[in-house]
């Protein structure tokens, strides 16, 4: 397999969103996600379980 790419010079990589608030905000996010469905299981377990006591 042969690659389109005949030469690198000139390349270059742009990194966008390093060193920004967006990973600390995705970051936020997911935990906040995680322990609201955390919190939601142990509430409805709780529930199932006095239902069923």
């Amino acid at each position: 397999m042969g690659s389109p790419i005949d030469s690198w010079e000139g390349a270059a990589a742009y990194f966008t969103g390093a060193g920004g608030a967006s990973p600390f905000i995705i970051l936020l996010i997911a935990l906040a996600v995680c322990f609201g469905a955390i919190a939601y299981g142990a509430i409805s377990e709780e529930k199932s379980y006095s239902k069923h006591k």
